[in-house]
């Protein structure tokens, strides 16, 4: 399992939780821990990166509930 993976299912072991705190936004995960929350996903990708965190090495996650959430990795290109 790779550590995106294992962010993403540290998300939904804490979806309610996270929900009820930030539903609507785009939170930051990395490493099991919640860097930010943000109101957009490129804002939530580009803060993070300002922070020295390299592209592929943080999820962004919209807070929703239910089994149908958006995930994004941060390998995301600016173009």
């Amino acid at each position: 399992m790779t550590q995106l993976e294992k962010d993403y299912q540290f998300y939904l072991d804490h979806q309610d939780e996270y929900v009820r705190k930030y539903r609507g936004r785009f939170i930051v995960i990395k490493n099991g821990t919640v860097l930010g929350d943000y109101g957009e996903k490129m804002v939530a990708i580009t803060e993070t990166m300002k922070q020295g965190h390299e592209r592929g090495t943080f999820l962004v996650q919209k807070c929703e509930p239910g089994t149908c959430t958006m995930t994004y990795t941060s390998r995301v290109s600016f173009g």
